[in-house]
């Protein structure tokens, strides 16, 4: 007994498995997360090791490459990238998109801890293990500004407040200050005053190391009571530390008020943000990889209202950035698609039935499947995002084609005399197996996600099971509640409405035009053999002149600038560069809503002193005039005319797997390797003048810069040695006179802060600065360095990179107009192959990664899902040769896809593959009514060339219906309605061209083709 039996006998038991569906899946939908795209942030682990003063040449070699060595044998690590810098050693382990966040982060610490015994002792602190891209973006920046606070107290409130408060939002790995001058206690050394009393930096550190301690000494215990002992031996004021006794010879006493002075400054004076131009502080939210942002956004709402509460007077908060109001924009933008996809779809099922009565049962189908979808989404784990909303929107249509199939054929058999209750029996069971084939068909395509790796296979996987899970939820309704619902609902003699009595000529004129179509094409049927043919080259030709891309930029209304000054830019030219390019985006953007801008940004390992970045959110597209991408192209035209510094527009890419900020960094980006450091700085400048030369890139940039000015020191030893000086004596000298290290640390307001020590900017403007400072010798005498150094003036690189432990230039480029990622790489590629020799290795990083990761998977899904489904099929009918008539719909649906795509411009992109995959298990469904039907007519006799053409013609309406169905619901994403929904057009496009395409000549084609290779007898099932 089949399913529709049961269920036209029970119809409670049939209505009731359905509420089930719809109760479970309304309940998951309560527990279901909010994403912006399925979780494809790969476990990213980085370790940061300062070491205040060292160039890049002994961080790469005493921080990074022992580090890196250590690190190298974790298991699951897809790349070990680093880079070293003055002062600072940034290593960015990525994982396996499968690994475990919290064991890749324990194995890290742990090979890092056996790695710190090699590295320099006097480093500034452990290396710090965080499990975030120490270079990734803030979802959400808040600004913190006062007319009564200095930059000190505004910075000190952001971190011990704001920050702390922020910190322990779940889903946050990390804050960090933008702009922020931490309380420290200056210490300005004269060296004049220093020589004068006979005094060496090394000598006010070891003043202070033995005069600045707390230690705790134990404890007095008596019968009843016992006393802990602290020695109180810290500094704490300006005054104390002015008033440290530095040397004391019995009748002069040499304080550090008599060489210099101590006060309150800050740690970093070199780092300032702006909001258009007025200097405040900011914090910025950083996500742990895989996090929900939008959670992570409303517990962050809930904080910021309390903080506001408890502010205290003089402090003003804003909200600066929140890239979660487009996610939220995204969602919202996509369930306004679903509901206007069901309007359209239950309007096309409407006018074929004409019919509220009919029509409302195929409608069941679409709350139960949708609902059902939801439930299946908790059980895999998966979110409400937009790749799971569009699979929804999409099922809109395809849900309801069983239960038109169903609906119409049980309805014929209605109008041919039967009952509602036979017809109910008869007509179900005739369809029964169309409807199990078609479903399972649409389902199998989307199995060979299961076997693709990477963030390809995430973004596929959920929307691939959401589609099939309704599918075959539909398929269960079909069979079960709808045949019921006909049963009990269809009047016996009904009487047509006005509306049909007057459509339903044109509906029979249009089935008989369909017929004698079929007929006279049925005696040329060798043009079916041609159109396929031609499908074919339609494929080899359009198909590779297509440009292709990771994904269609979306309107984020958001621009990232990044800044770069000349090798050797001081701050100061920096920062007034940057007060001129605010000023160009204040004057010329009227579309600004809020320009940060962040001059020499210390925090997380970003750029030195002659680097800087702005960040434009522009107004909603409705609001303005002008796109993102013109306001891109205006900027960068304009900031080409500014010759200060180089200025990169860049704009966040729709989909990024790739973390460290990849979101917002350039689309190309081509990795240069080799073991020899010289091969690199040879070759680099020749590939990027080829880079620069081309009509495909523009705007390119190498991280590499050879230019950065330096002194070198050569010490000759042997003087120093007759004259008793040691080269750590010389090298701690210049290190605590120049570098602006920490001496100690002081406690204020209970919090600890560093003693920096330093001399003044007037003492160390000019190279001759160097020679004029004195070291002691080991008889205690002072000796001016000028008798000791030799100053060598050259250029040196100020950033070394390893990508996988080969030393590395990354060239990232940006794509001139009509360009894509696609174009940029096969660029890159072309003049690697003319300017690079063998001893070269390339990579790709960012965007380009992700591209060139996506590329190749999706041929493999797709070549799989062809051959699963005819495998599938051929199992379904017992036969080899039933199936590949009905796999010929592929070639034209394909041909349709690929020339909608052509002809509305639009790309080859992770959107429009999905969409082509998907129409491999779309077409076929009309393959399969029509040969299934054949096959029934054929066992009961009749003819093969009879067969095929009537079941063609008994099948053209719910054909046409289940398309027409399918069109209309992707039809809200082909118009892109909605802020977000450019990126997804071509998905709707390609299912739109590919199914009318397809639709048009499978009516004709499928039949012609039954009868070439379908035999005159079937052999009877198994």
């Amino acid at each position: 007994m089949s399913l529709a039996s049961v269920s036209i006998k029970r119809p409670v038991l049939a209505i009731v498995m359905s509420l089930v569906i719809v109760l479970f899946g309304v309940i998951s939908f309560k527990f279901l997360g909010v994403r912006e795209y399925p979780a494809i942030d790969p476990p990213i682990i980085t370790v940061r090791t300062s070491y205040v003063g060292a160039n890049a040449g002994v961080i790469e070699s005493q921080i990074t490459e022992p580090l890196e060595k250590a690190l190298n044998g974790i298991a699951g690590v897809r790349n070990i990238s680093s880079s070293s810098s003055q002062g600072s050693s940034n290593i960015t382990v990525e994982f396996d998109l499968d690994a475990n966040l919290e064991a890749a982060a324990n194995d890290v610490r742990d090979k890092v801890s056996a790695a710190a015994r090699s590295l320099p002792q006097d480093i500034d602190a452990p290396p710090v293990v965080t499990k975030a891209d120490a270079t990734s973006d803030a979802i959400i920046s808040l600004t913190i500004q006062s007319d009564t606070k200095n930059q000190l107290e505004l910075s000190d409130f952001a971190e011990n407040v704001i920050a702390q408060n922020l910190q322990t939002i779940p889903g946050v790995s990390s804050t960090y200050i933008m702009g922020q001058k931490r309380y420290s206690m200056r210490l300005w050394m004269n060296p004049a005053n220093l020589a004068a009393y006979g005094l060496t930096p090394l000598d006010v550190k070891n003043a202070l190391t033995k005069e600045n301690v707390d230690l705790p000494s134990g404890k007095i215990s008596g019968h009843q009571t016992e006393l802990i002992v602290n020695t109180k031996g810290r500094l704490r004021t300006v005054d104390d530390f002015n008033n440290l006794i530095l040397k004391s010879d019995g009748t002069k006493i040499v304080r550090i008020s008599d060489i210099g002075f101590a006060n309150l400054g800050p740690e970093n004076e070199e780092t300032i943000l702006k909001q258009s131009g007025v200097p405040m502080v900011g914090v910025g939210i950083v996500p742990q990889p895989g996090s929900n942002y939008v959670e992570i956004a409303d517990a962050f709402y809930k904080r910021f209202g309390q903080i506001k509460k408890d502010l205290p007077a003089g402090y003003k908060l804003d909200i600066a950035i929140d890239n979660t109001r487009f996610i939220k924009q995204s969602i919202k933008e996509v369930q306004e698609t679903i509901l206007i996809a069901v309007l359209l779809v239950i309007l096309i099922i409407y006018v074929f039935f004409r019919d509220w009565i009919i029509a409302f049962r195929p409608l069941i189908d679409i709350p139960v499947s949708l609902t059902g979808a939801f439930f299946i989404m908790y059980v895999m784990g998966f979110s409400i995002n937009v790749l799971t909303l569009l699979a929804i929107v999409l099922a809109t249509g395809l849900v309801v084609d069983d239960g038109i199939v169903v609906t119409e054929n049980i309805f014929k058999k209605v109008e041919h005399g039967l009952s509602p209750t036979e017809a109910a029996f008869a007509g179900s069971k005739e369809i029964f197996f169309a409807v199990i084939s078609t479903s399972i068909t649409l389902a199998a395509v989307f199995l060979p996600v299961i076997f693709l790796e990477g963030f390809v296979g995430r973004l596929f996987r959920e929307f691939g099971v959401v589609i099939a899970g309704a599918v075959l939820i539909s398929a269960f309704v079909s069979l079960s509640l709808t045949p019921m619902l006909n049963a009990r609902l269809i009047r016996k003699r009904q009487k047509h409405s006005r509306f049909y009595e007057v459509t339903e000529p044109y509906f029979e004129k249009a089935n008989a035009l369909y017929e004698d179509l079929l007929s006279h094409f049925m005696k040329h049927r060798w043009i079916a053999t041609a159109i396929i043919g031609t499908s074919l080259i339609v494929i080899v030709i359009v198909g590779p002149s297509l440009q292709s891309e990771l994904a269609p930029l979306d309107d984020r209304n958001y621009l990232r600038l990044s800044i770069t000054a000349p090798e050797g830019a001081s701050y100061e030219y920096t920062d007034a560069f940057m007060d001129r390019l605010v000023a160009l985006m204040n004057d010329s953007i009227p579309e600004k809503r809020v320009c940060l801008s962040v001059t020499a940004p210390g925090f997380g390992g970003m750029g030195g002193m002659n680097t800087g970045f702005v960040r434009l959110m522009l107004t909603d597209p409705p609001e303005r005039k002008r796109s993102q991408q013109e306001i891109a192209d205006y900027l960068s035209k304009n900031t080409r005319r500014m010759p200060e510094a180089r200025v990169f527009v860049n704009q966040e890419q729709t989909i990024s797997a790739s973390g460290g900020g990849a979101r917002s960094g350039f689309p190309v980006q081509y990795v240069l390797q080799n073991q020899n450091f010289e091969k690199i700085r040879q070759s680099v400048p020749r590939f990027l003048e080829e880079v620069n030369r081309s009509n495909v890139l523009q705007g390119a940039d190498v991280n590499l810069k050879f230019n950065k000015p330096q002194i070198d020191i050569s010490i000759d030893r042997d003087r120093a040695r007759s004259l008793g000086v040691s080269v750590i004596d010389i090298a701690q000298t210049l290190q605590l006179t120049f570098s602006g290290q920490r001496f100690s640390y002081f406690e204020m307001n209970g919090f600890q802060y560093q003693v920096i020590g330093q001399v003044n900017r007037g003492d160390r403007d000019e190279p001759l600065d160097l020679t004029s400072l004195y070291v002691r010798n080991d008889r205690g005498e002072l000796i001016q360095l000028d008798n000791l150094v030799v100053l060598k003036e050259q250029s040196a690189p100020p950033q070394l990179y390893h990508f996988n432990r080969f030393k590395s230039a990354t060239v990232s480029a940006g794509l001139a107009p009509g360009k894509t990622i696609g174009d940029g790489i096969a660029e890159m590629g072309k003049i690697a192959k003319n300017v690079l020799d063998d001893s070269f290795t390339t990579a790709l990083a960012g965007a380009s990664r992700d591209y060139a990761e996506s590329s190749s998977n999706i041929i493999f899904a797709f070549i799989l899902a062809l051959i699963l489904i005819y495998l599938v099929l051929a199992a379904q009918f017992e036969s080899f040769v039933d199936p590949f008539t009905i796999m010929l719909t592929v070639p034209l649906a394909l041909a349709g896809a690929l020339l909608s795509l052509w002809i509305s411009r639009n790309t080859l992109n992770i959107f429009s593959e999905i969409g082509i995959i998907m129409l491999i298990g779309l077409v076929t469904k009309n393959g399969i009514l029509i040969v299934e039907f054949a096959n029934q007519q054929k066992e009961k006799g009749m003819k093969l060339l009879d067969a095929a053409q009537f079941a063609a013609a008994a099948r053209f309406r719910p054909i046409l219906m289940t398309s027409l169905a399918t069109i209309l619901g992707a039809m809200p994403i082909a118009f892109a309605i909605g802020g977000g929904a450019g990126s997804r057009v071509s998905m709707g496009i390609v299912v739109i061209g590919g199914l009318f395409f397809s639709l048009v000549l499978t009516l004709f084609v499928i039949p012609a083709m039954y009868t070439i290779f379908s035999r005159e007898k079937k052999r009877e099932n198994a």
